[in-house]
């Protein structure tokens, strides 16, 4: 093996190609002027949230979860997993149920929007509301507002004849059954980790069933 002196002057020198690397990859972790990508121009659009018009100036990356909390302070709308699959963030547009950190802010121009804090009437509760408390269907409470969201939803469909994946018959034109696996099935988007799913039931079946009375 040949150890002159000459061989080992071949080899990288440690300390300096630690060194060498680091610069390196610090370098380039810093965008220069010609990287950094250039800001958005912000768009214009008008919402109108729980009954109140909104004339807002966005960047068209905000998302409808983020204005409603960060832009309009209506924090009863949660943040939970920032990907579609709990329901926290769930609210009515023009009646429909959605997952609003799903969905940019901008694309609901002119849309009507309702939150957890637009159900009530002055000191008067939703019915549902109502029942959620009564019925203990609520632990921790970060999952209901978006669960009363939803609920509000599920009995709008249901008065429209809309079937869902358990509707035993969708041919059949007859009002449909609100049975527990019929809530169960309607309100799988919106998870509860404290397991108060009883009470869920129980309290969206008496608003249901007061409705009918």
């Amino acid at each position: 093996m040949n150890t002159s002196n000459d061989a080992r002057g071949f080899r990288p020198n440690r300390r300096e190609f630690v060194e060498t690397a680091v610069a390196g990859a610090v370098a380039g972790a810093l965008p220069s002027d010609a990287q950094s990508p250039a800001a958005p121009a912000s768009t214009e659009c008008t919402l109108r949230v729980n009954g109140e018009t909104h004339r807002l100036d966005l960047d068209p990356r905000v998302s409808l979860l983020d204005l409603l909390r960060e832009h309009l302070q209506l924090t009863g709308t949660k943040k939970g997993c920032d990907h579609g699959q709990c329901g926290a963030c769930t609210v009515l547009v023009n009646g429909r149920r959605i997952n609003s950190c799903l969905t940019f802010a901008v694309m609901h121009d002119g849309d009507e929007i309702t939150t957890i804090e637009g159900l009530a009437r002055g000191a008067e509760l939703h019915p549902l509301q109502a029942a959620f408390i009564e019925h203990d269907g609520l632990q921790c409470g970060y999952c209901t507002p978006g669960q009363i969201c939803s609920a509000v939803a599920l009995l709008s469909e249901l008065k429209a004849g809309a079937p869902s994946f358990v509707t035993p018959n969708i041919a059949d034109l007859k009002p449909l059954e609100l049975t527990e696996d019929e809530i169960r099935e309607r309100m799988s988007g919106n998870i509860c980790r404290c397991g108060a799913y009883v009470g869920i039931v129980a309290a969206i079946r008496s608003v249901a069933e007061g409705q009918k009375a």
